[in-house]
């Protein structure tokens, strides 16, 4: 019996020791894995111009179009295009039945001969009473009534020639040709169908290709704040190319040049039409496309400028930056801004030139936690990804 309470006492005072050992190892294996200061990597603020651009939404138009119609009537004969193809200016189209007109012509010309027959009877007779009444061998009423017929032959014959120059232009519109040169569409009417100078549907439609029209849409709220900040003088104008992004996503090769903006503004949307050319030579632009177009605001002189993954936003979804403060720990600052430029917000207050903003590391950290900082770079080296987040979570 003794010796079972003594292995006991033994075997307590055993576990005892070991409990005091492991307190002791992990009092020291905490020290040390104390944390140090966390590393982070920041970007200098400073003062730059900016070009700011917007994008905004538009629909091709083509730069000219012309409604093929008949300005006389008659049976289509003949049509002389192939549909969708390129027709030059005066090329022939559509040739309309032409006897009738043929006709008009015979019989004017006509009218016109016998008028000019007329004119050399009733002339010769005026100038024979004129030298009658000389001598008093006839009345003066006699002589003037002979100089009013001769002038009355002379009035007929100019009214038969226009009458003869009017059947000749109704016989030329017989045959219809391109008013404009441009790609025509799709022939409505068809060889055998009776058409009218009175009708109100086109034969086709020509449209003109290269260069063409790309009719952009601006809030009149956001032309009018642009113009106040070029008076105020923060900023000053930009160029007046134009950057055009296709349905597909693609950006179009060729750069466009702005023309107009137009002086109304649409009151049922409340903006206005902007619209610039653009080439298009190997007809890739088509009318009616939608596209967004890029545009050149203005340049601001002393813009600044926050990578947009330093950004955060508070409970309040104000946004908020990181900085590196006095003695490197780590301030949070509310900032406010306007707009992005590219992979930046544009900030216009909360930070100022020369601040250091944390850039990567930042969602590891709390307001005053000490930091080791390092300038911020776009590949940084490899790191331990225990101790910072990787480049996706930093995001």
């Amino acid at each position: 019996m003794m010796f079972k309470r003594i292995s006991m006492g033994i075997g307590a005072a055993a576990f005892l020791l070991a409990l005091a050992g492991c307190g002791a190892g992990g009092g020291e294996a905490q020290g040390k894995g104390a944390p140090g200061p966390m590393p982070v990597g920041f970007v200098t603020l400073r003062e730059e111009p900016v070009t700011l651009t917007v994008e905004l939404p538009g629909r091709t138009t083509a730069f000219e179009t012309s409604e093929v119609r008949p300005q006389v009537n008659g049976l289509v004969r003949a049509r002389l295009f192939t549909e969708g193809d390129y027709v030059r200016q005066g090329q022939a189209l559509y040739r309309i039945d032409a006897a009738p007109y043929q006709a008009q012509v015979a019989s004017a010309r006509a009218a016109l001969t016998r008028a000019r027959a007329g004119t050399a009877s009733s002339a010769a007779l005026a100038r024979r009473y004129g030298e009658l009444v000389k001598i008093n061998a006839i009345a003066r009423q006699e002589y003037e009534n002979a100089l009013t017929t001769s002038n009355q032959a002379g009035a007929d014959v100019a009214a038969q020639s226009a009458a003869l120059r009017s059947a000749q232009i109704d016989l030329a519109r017989t045959t219809i040709t391109a008013p404009i040169s441009g790609r025509i569409g799709r022939s409505v009417f068809t060889t055998g169908a009776l058409v009218s100078a009175a009708q109100a549907e086109p034969l086709a439609t020509i449209q003109r290709l290269d260069p063409v029209y790309v009719d952009i849409q601006q809030s009149s709220a956001d032309l009018l704040r642009l113009r106040e900040q070029i008076v105020a003088g923060g900023l000053t104008r930009g160029g007046a190319r134009v950057r055009l992004r296709l349905e597909t996503g693609s950006v179009y090769s060729l750069q466009g040049t702005l023309r107009f903006a137009d002086v109304t503004v649409d009151p049922a949307t409340g903006s206005q039409t902007i619209r610039a050319t653009f080439g298009n030579p190997n007809g890739l632009l088509l009318p009616g496309m939608f596209v967004r177009a890029e545009l050149v605001e203005g340049v601001q002189g002393r813009a600044i400028l926050v990578p947009q993954r330093a950004v955060t936003r508070n409970e309040r979804g104000q946004p908020t930056v990181l900085v590196v403060g006095r003695g490197d720990l780590a301030e949070l600052r509310p900032i406010q801004t306007s707009r992005t430029v590219g992979e930046n917000w544009l900030v216009t207050g909360g930070v100022r030139p020369g601040d250091r903003v944390i850039v990567e590391g930042a969602m590891m950290l709390r307001p005053g936690m000490p930091v080791r900082p390092r300038p911020w770079t776009d590949r940084p080296p490899a790191r331990p990804t225990a101790a910072r987040p990787t480049a996706a979570q930093a995001k």
